[in-house]
């Protein structure tokens, strides 16, 4: 299975990449997560459940970090087990690009899946990783909000435009009305 994409994030690059480097924030955002914790330099444990199709199962596994280039890019090399249920293994390359909303987030992920989840069929398969891919985004994006605040560039632009509203009606926002 390969899937790849890209993230709007309302933070800069360093703090996105500090996050994503937090095993307390990355416990909070993948979804059906109870544990992430360090198992040596840049090497993590990790207990998730899941979900696909008919098939549940907890899922063990180790994730480790590898060709890092701080605060830019990393690749994340994981395998899991999870019982009868079956394995995952792959790898996903991160790019955190710099620009003027914060940064982008982009990746690319090869994994393979075998038991009885592969059993499920490769467009079940699929729609269950575009999903939980979605679903953690979104948990990222409000906890980066949660610790960082809205993206500072949104009020800025509301200023000007009051400005230029304000000087073509003569109606600002002055400080002597």
């Amino acid at each position: 299975m390969e899937m790849q994409g890209n993230r709007q994030l309302a933070v800069t690059q360093q703090q996105a990449w500090d996050a994503l480097n937090d095993p307390e924030v990355l416990k909070l955002c993948i979804p059906g997560c109870d544990k992430v914790e360090a198992s040596g330099e840049n090497q993590y444990t990790i207990g998730m459940a899941l979900k696909i199709g008919p098939v549940s199962a907890k899922f063990g596994g180790k994730i480790a970090l590898a060709d890092i280039v701080a605060p830019q890019s990393y690749t994340i090399v994981f395998e899991g087990q999870g019982g009868v249920a079956g394995f995952g293994k792959g790898s996903a390359k991160v790019n955190l690009v710099p620009n003027a909303e914060g940064c982008e987030l982009q990746y690319g992920v090869q994994a393979q899946v075998g038991g009885k989840v592969a059993q499920l069929g490769q467009r079940l398969i699929d729609g269950a990783a575009k999903s939980l891919s979605e679903d953690f985004f979104k948990r990222f994006d409000a906890e980066m909000r949660k610790r960082h605040g809205p993206a500072e560039e949104a009020p800025a632009e509301e200023e000007q435009k009051a400005g230029w509203l304000a000087k073509l009606t003569g109606k600002g926002k002055d400080k002597d009305a």
